[in-house]
């Protein structure tokens, strides 16, 4: 194995790394704005509390789909 092979290699497995790093992180801040923005609206507008925790639930969802799918495509690339 040559050291470019080596080399890389590595740069796969820190690429990858960081992808999946980077995913996770920007589920977070995703979900952070989601509540945010779900909390401002309560706050302003009471009587509609169950149809925006509804649509703040349904966002977050897609929110950490997206974000898992990033994920596992950063696991695969530092595997394979």
């Amino acid at each position: 194995m040559s050291l470019s092979t080596v080399l890389l290699e590595g740069v796969a497995n820190a690429g990858g790394a960081v992808g999946a790093g980077l995913a996770a992180i920007g589920a977070g801040i995703g979900i952070g704005q989601i509540g945010k923005g779900a909390v401002e609206g309560i706050a302003r507008q009471p009587e509609a509390t169950n149809d925006i925790r509804a649509n703040m639930i349904l966002a977050a969802a897609l929110v950490e789909g997206a974000a898992l799918f990033a994920i596992i495509v950063g696991f695969l690339a530092m595997v394979l």
